[in-house]
């Protein structure tokens, strides 16, 4: 039987990989080009990055609390950019 030629990509879990890595490219971004501290940095990104560990999980087929994991923890950094994230000044 023949597979697309991208079926690994996501099958091994490297898609995911591949967005992490963009990620932190733009963190590094965001730090040197765009003076954010690290905490604005964290706050903003850090949901994104849980989420593509869960992806990952997923994709590997890992157990459910490799999942569920990061997915929960995703969710205080959610709120702490919008409580804290870079623009909230702005919008007060």
């Amino acid at each position: 039987m023949n597979r697309p030629a991208m079926v690994w990509l996501f099958e091994s879990g490297v898609a995911s990989d591949i967005i992490m890595v963009v990620i932190a490219c733009e963190a590094i971004w965001l730090r040197l080009r765009r003076h954010w501290q690290i905490v604005a940095i964290l706050c903003r990104l850090m949901p994104g990055l849980l989420m593509m560990l869960a992806l990952r999980a997923a994709l590997t087929a890992q157990g459910w609390v490799w999942i569920a994991l990061p997915l929960t923890l995703s969710f205080p950094f959610h709120l702490a950019d919008l409580r804290f994230g870079p623009g909230r000044r702005a919008k007060k």
